[in-house]
């Protein structure tokens, strides 16, 4: 799909303009309206259209108007920040759109300020994803059908620029919907390496290491995780230095589960094909690094992914198992099916030691318990530092991908202690999420460190956002990128 910029569109196939709240016009709204002999507000007053998010009407375009259809769609009130709202009104729009035959969409925005132009388009380019590869009898009315969308704007320059860092974005989003959305027989720990690998092309730095070198490391937890499968376990690392020579980096760890059937602790039958996206964390931590490397952020960020298998072999953890983490502490295996924080501390332990970074971020699909405290409206926040959950929170605001801090603490922390080993990896029935941050917090020290439970938000299967995809959301790209461009980027 192509983007452009320009002063005058040619108007061909599907125009849109936008309407506020309370059905107030923009100029460009107005000046379409008189073009089209008052076609736009015929529609509205015969309408219960009001300018709200999310409404549009189509109308057939009158002679004298180039377009085919005109397409008219609610941003909601005007205020000082409508950033997010002109994302999803590029998505809503596109989304209304792309499989309608049109093969041009040009929105018409007058003397919009240019970042928001820019936002338009980028809410279109993340609601245009699709995951239909697999699919070889796609009837052809369900194709998408739209090739370009132009944005008719007096603020172009400012708008081209935006987007072009924007556009690195969404395709960080894609990548992380891609690897979420494939099967566990075409994603694997080996697989998904290779897809690092092939990111070297974008200016990172790729190191990967495999169960013979995270061996010699003493990384049992991991290993535990990925002892059934046929596929070996990867460490990847990715490495981007954008920023002051020196100085030190922030690094991304993400639970890399390529698919998780519980292990010996099997779980139910029902549902389980959903497990081929228990590596939504490391998805991504992967697609912000691609973000961030496609737009040269001045910033220096490690992103680190623990890729396993978790199957119920022979050779599989058996419940009651103890293991020694690298960093030395030991580990009764109550649960199996507990495993993602087996593979996190691991990896935190070799972010913490190999590069000594400012801050240590972790993200997971770790618990349902999560889903059942936050639902799918907000991942789990669990943090150390204050400030630290202070900027993830207000990154989570400005990237629509919001986070909500929950609680630590001394009462938790004891459910995981056991009599047989230095902690055991599951809390008990209840504050599930809580405990499991507990788990992990005792393996980074005093480096600030935020883990973000993202269960509720790496797949959904409706999708009231119209920026999100039907199945994988590739949650956590965004935030991740604000929160460097916010506050590490020098």
């Amino acid at each position: 799909m192509k983007f452009k910029f320009t002063e005058q569109a040619s108007t061909k196939g599907a125009v849109c303009v936008a309407i506020f709240a309370g059905s107030k016009f923009s100029d460009a709204a107005n000046a379409m309206d008189d073009a089209s002999g008052g076609a736009i507000r015929r529609a509205i007053d015969s309408s219960r259209f009001g300018g709200k998010p999310a409404q549009i009407i189509e109308v057939l375009a009158p002679v004298g108007v180039n377009a085919s259809r005109i397409i008219i769609a609610g941003v909601g009130e005007q205020n000082n920040d409508m950033t997010l709202a002109w994302e999803a009104f590029g998505a809503g729009v596109l989304q209304k759109v792309l499989t309608s035959g049109e093969q041009e969409l040009t929105f018409i925005t007058g003397d919009l300020d240019g970042s928001y132009c820019a936002r338009i388009a980028f809410g279109a380019k993340l609601a245009a994803y699709r995951f239909d590869k697999h699919r070889t009898k796609l009837q052809e009315d369900k194709k998408p059908s739209i090739t370009s969308i132009c944005i008719e704007t007096s603020n172009k320059k400012r708008a081209r620029d935006e987007f072009s860092l924007l556009d690195e974005v969404a395709e960080g989003v894609h990548l992380a919907r891609d690897l979420v959305s494939e099967p566990g027989n075409m994603i694997h720990p080996e697989s998904f390496a290779e897809r690092v690998e092939s990111l070297s092309k974008n200016g990172l730095e790729i190191e990967i290491l495999d169960e013979k070198d995270m061996g010699k490391l003493g990384m049992n937890a991991l290993l535990s995780v990925g002892a059934g499968s046929k596929y070996g376990s990867k460490l990847a690392i990715m490495k981007w230095f954008g920023g002051p020579k020196g100085e030190a980096p922030v690094v991304l760890v993400g639970k890399g589960v390529t698919f998780d059937t519980g292990g010996i602790s099997l779980k139910p039958g029902n549902g389980m094909w959903d497990m081929k996206g228990d590596m939504g964390g490391a998805a991504a931590v992967t697609g912000a690094m691609r973000s961030l490397a496609g737009r040269k952020a001045k910033a220096n960020v490690i992103g680190i992914v623990g890729l396993v298998e978790n199957m119920p072999d022979a050779l599989a953890t058996r419940p009651g198992d103890i293991v020694t983490s690298a960093n030395g502490q030991t580990i009764e295996i109550q649960n199996t099916d507990a495993e993602g924080r087996l593979v996190l501390v691991d990896a935190l332990w070799y972010g913490l030691t190999s590069f000594k970074p400012s801050r240590i971020i972790d993200l997971a699909t770790l618990t349902g318990a999560i889903i059942v405290s936050l639902g799918h409206e907000n991942a789990g926040l669990f943090c150390n530092d204050d400030s630290l959950a202070g900027d993830l929170t207000s990154a989570g605001k400005l990237s629509g991908e919001p986070v909500w801090r929950l609680p630590l603490g001394s009462g938790y922390d004891k459910l995981i202690d056991t009599p047989n080993a230095d902690m055991k990896n599951i809390g008990g029935p209840t504050a599930g999420s809580i405990t499991a941050a507990q788990f992990l917090q005792r393996f980074v020290g005093d480096v600030p460190w935020a883990h973000i439970d993202i269960a509720g938000m790496a797949w959904k299967e409706k999708r009231p956002d119209p920026r999100e995809s039907v199945w994988a959301t590739g949650f956590g790209v965004r935030l991740l990128d604000r929160f460097i461009a916010e506050y590490h980027e020098s």
